[in-house]
């Protein structure tokens, strides 16, 4: 079976490169698709890439990796600091999860310093900007491709 890393987005991810790009720059969510499967590809990895703007899909693709994938990452934009639902949902997902912010939080308005998501993850990666996408992915895989040999 060839391992997957599902790349989960929320609300408003969608609008990059056109949502305050001040903050988020000019790259949009379908570069940042091809940047991690292009991160994935030597290891072997595929990427399951995709975006909601609702809370319940989101719950409902990381209760899918269950089964269909051996790590998250997962960019859960303003549901990071409002989605006990979402923490609950990573909380029963045995595999590998990463939270991660283009922006960092902790440099923004206040309400954005608590995360749901951190306690329910085993990395956190922010403030990269777009680039922290194909470098959390890359990271993921190679641990995947190194377990899947051993």
């Amino acid at each position: 079976m060839t391992p997957c890393i599902f790349v989960l987005n929320g609300p408003n991810l969608n609008l990059l490169g056109k949502r305050e790009p001040h903050i988020y720059g000019h790259t949009t969510l379908a570069d940042v698709e091809k940047l991690c499967r292009d991160a994935a590809a030597p290891s072997g990895v595929e990427i399951d890439f995709r975006q909601s703007n609702y809370e319940g899909k989101m719950v409902d693709w990381i209760q899918e990796a269950r089964e269909k994938a051996q790590a998250i990452v997962i960019n859960a934009g303003a549901y990071t600091h409002t989605s006990v639902a979402i923490h609950d949902a990573l909380k029963a997902f045995e595999g590998i999860k990463v939270e991660l912010h283009i922006s960092n939080p902790h440099m923004r308005e206040t309400f954005r310093h608590l995360s749901y998501v951190s306690s329910a993850s085993h990395a956190i990666v922010a403030g990269l900007g777009f680039r922290g996408y194909p470098f959390v992915v890359e990271m993921v895989a190679k641990r995947l491709s190194q377990a899947k040999a051993a």
